[in-house]
């Protein structure tokens, strides 16, 4: 039997290190092994994931040859900014006139503060003239001699004018350091903010070198011959080359990494992701099949880095219950503090005999704690009441469940504490559930009305070890559809081994016509091909801001084709249920309105007094999952060669006009396997041109089908 080839992820966590395979065709998990993360091994950890990479291939008996992808992501960068790690970073600003005054403020960038008393280690030179080479020489000179490890130049609007930048670098690299600029990393305006962002990836960047070198070596040395991808904070993946350039979008790539597995493995279009540990819970947004993202915090202030909007709260499978005190006694509140931190066990994974004689106690688990967590003092020792226990009393776990116990023995944890709120143990595993989720719920509503998600689609995914702690009862109060992802407990490796390979590009280009965007387009999709994304797959997403003139393209491409043959293919029935479900409506209300070998697209008409009928549309693929919702639509098919012709037409029609200006409708082309996603342009001449660049490698003859959808 020929061993499928693979794709492997690896997550590297602050204390294991977990790899899984993946079959490439099927995208079905083959194995999965954990090892000690090897923070204090001579080669980091680095070390840890050469050797679960090679324990994993040995489980699943597979050639290195064999690996089509391999990907890894980690809290190095994360963790050498929240522990002081960091280099001695030396900043070259670059002006004369007005423009000194500006870049000699650059200076105070050496107080951020990375942990409480300790700052950001940068020493400043100051050259006025970039062609002057002998005082650039001079400027280094001086900052290896305060102890520079790596350098940075700066100068205002860099961004259009980058020769200085160079210039200065080019004269610096006899000292052999890292090097970096302020427009490598970001194309926007704001001297401050994009040095600012220049400067904290600079203090990482010699740590990550050294990792990304040894990581390298040793993949090579293990004969495997696919390339080394590296997991973005943004939920893509980028080369190792590109990583070596900017390793500061490796920071916060651990959330990014759960959500990626919820959006390939689970395949959600619409809805929230909750990544569940022992402590605490990570919610992100996926909307209209896309990962939400923002410009992140770093060291309290805003950056220029795109990152998962991600938002944490304080409970997880390990938060332990705190009572009231007095005569009424009531759950008054779950966590922050949870077993693991207080080094108690869970009292569900005790035994029935452990947990004889058990009695009630408050205590403070750390000094400056609260003295009212609630734990039990029984025959086998002392023992946490957590969210974990209480999910099982439910029986809210399902059999196979990383966090799955025995049912008897959850029922006899929580026995004590429900005599003391005077219920039965549903009631006192409710009240503590209920307490969990409320925190969980806040958020998760925020982030619902901040991204406007379809409430009618959207649903709620558990991923991590506790995910049974927390995403099930909240599916229950919020009545949103949820699930538990398969294989929780690793989906951030899932994720890493099924992330595509992604470039954002950003500009500031004041009233940008039709050219300039897509020489913005075409800079992204370059850029995700030069990292190796094979070209007939790549999807360029490109939204124009009219009112802060910002142009962004994010391309995404997978690094083989993902053309083969799933294990499932829903049928026409199935597609017809998922799609009427989804859309609220009968099946027997539901039609067919289009398709092509990919997608189907379906539609019903509601009906309402006083205002128009509305005709809501879902996009259902092959695998039955719905791939694109739309609250209004108008769809019409056509052919490649039709097309620009159609698409004319119906952008003429469907623009609106006001005072808000000119608003050209949100148009997403079926094409091939692909829906091509042009809602982010509101002006009718660059949405054609994107739309004729979409189809012009493409047979005259092939079907498409347009989605159009009216902006009020």
């Amino acid at each position: 039997m020929t061993t499928p080839r693979v794709r492997v992820g690896i997550d590297v966590g602050g204390t294991f290190t977990d790899a899984v395979a993946v079959d490439a065709a099927t995208l079905e998990l083959l194995g999965q092994v954990k090892v000690p993360t090897s923070h204090h091994h001579k080669d980091g950890v680095a070390h840890g994931i050469v050797e679960a990479l090679g324990r994993l291939l040995k489980e699943i008996d597979c050639d290195p040859q064999d690996v089509a992808f391999l990907a890894h992501g980690t809290t190095q960068a994360t963790n050498a900014l929240l522990e002081g790690d960091v280099a001695t970073t030396g900043l070259i600003g670059i002006g004369t006139g007005p423009g000194a005054i500006l870049t000699r403020r650059l200076a105070a960038l050496g107080k951020l503060e990375l942990t409480p008393g300790k700052r950001l280690p940068l020493v400043y030179a100051h050259v006025p003239d970039h062609r002057d080479r002998e005082a650039v020489e001079q400027a280094a000179d001086a900052l290896v001699r305060q102890g520079a490890e790596v350098l940075v130049a700066s100068e205002p609007f860099s961004v259009d004018r980058p020769e200085g930048e160079e210039a200065v670098l080019e004269a610096a690299r006899g000292h052999g350091l890292p090097m970096t600029a302020g427009h490598e990393i970001t194309s926007l305006y704001g001297l401050h903010k994009r040095t600012r962002t220049a400067v904290v990836n600079a203090a990482i960047l010699p740590r990550m070198l050294a990792t990304a070198d040894l990581v390298d070596a040793s993949i090579t040395r293990a004969g495997v011959s696919a390339p080394l991808m590296v997991m973005r904070c943004d939920g893509g993946v980028m080369s190792l080359d590109e990583m070596r350039r900017r390793p500061l979008l490796t920071i916060l790539s651990g959330p990014a990494a759960g959500v990626a597995g919820a959006l390939m493995q689970e395949r959600i279009s619409e809805g929230v992701f909750l990544e569940t540990g022992g402590t605490s819970t990570d919610i992100s947004v996926v909307r209209r099949g896309k990962v939400a993202v923002q410009h992140a915090t770093v060291l309290g202030k805003k950056s220029y880095l795109n990152a998962l909007d991600v938002r944490t709260v304080g409970v997880g499978g390990g938060s332990m219950v705190r009572v009231g005190d007095g005569a009424n006694r009531a759950v008054t509140g779950v966590g922050p503090r949870s077993a693991h931190i207080a080094g108690l066990p869970y009292a569900c994974f005790a035994s029935v005999e452990d947990l004889r004689d058990a009695t009630v106690s408050t205590i403070r688990p750390m000094a400056d704690d609260p003295a009212d967590y609630a734990v039990l003092d029984a025959a086998g020792g002392r023992f946490a009441i957590t969210m974990t226990c209480a999910a099982n009393a439910l029986g809210l776990v399902p059999e196979g469940d990383f966090a799955r116990c025995d049912p008897q023995v959850a029922r006899a944890a929580l026995a004590p504490l429900a005599a003391l709120l005077g219920t039965d143990v549903g009631g006192a595993a409710t009240r503590l559930l209920d307490a969990g989720v409320e925190q969980v719920r806040t958020v998760v509503d925020a982030m619902v009305d901040d991204y406007r998600l379809d409430e009618d689609t959207a649903v709620l995914v558990g991923g991590g070890g506790g995910a049974a702690s927390v995403t099930p009862h909240l599916a229950r109060v919020t009545g949103f559809e949820g699930r538990i992802a398969r294989h929780s407990e690793v989906i951030s490796p899932i994720g890493v081994a099924l992330a595509l390979v992604r470039e954002q590009i950003e500009r500031i280009i004041p009233g940008a016509g039709q050219e300039q965007i897509l020489a913005v387009r075409a800079e992204a999709e370059a850029a995700v091909l030069a990292q190796g994304a094979a070209a007939e797959g790549v999807e360029v997403e490109v939204t124009v801001d009219p009112q802060t003139s910002k142009v962004r393209a994010v391309a995404t491409g997978a690094t083989e084709l993902r053309t083969q043959d799933r294990a499932h293919r829903a049928d026409d029935g199935e597609r017809l249920r998922n799609a009427a479900a989804s859309l609220k409506a009968d099946s027997s209300a539901v039609e067919v309105l289009a398709g092509t070998g990919a997608h189907t697209v379906y539609g019903t008409e509601v009906r309402r007094r006083l205002r128009a009928t509305r005709r809501p549309v879902r996009v259902v693929d092959a695998d039955g999952v719905v791939r694109l919702h739309v609250a209004d639509a108008h769809v019409e098919s056509t052919t490649v060669a039709d097309a620009p012709g159609v698409l004319a037409r119906l952008v003429k029609e469907k623009t609106s006009y006001g005072d808000g200006g000119v608003r050209a409708p949100a148009v997403r082309l079926l094409l091939g396997s692909r829906i091509a996603d042009l809602s982010g342009v509101l002006e009718p001449e660059p949405l054609l041109a994107l739309a004729r660049g979409e189809l012009r490698s493409r047979g005259g003859a092939e079907p498409v089908v347009a989605v159009v959808e009216v902006r009020s």
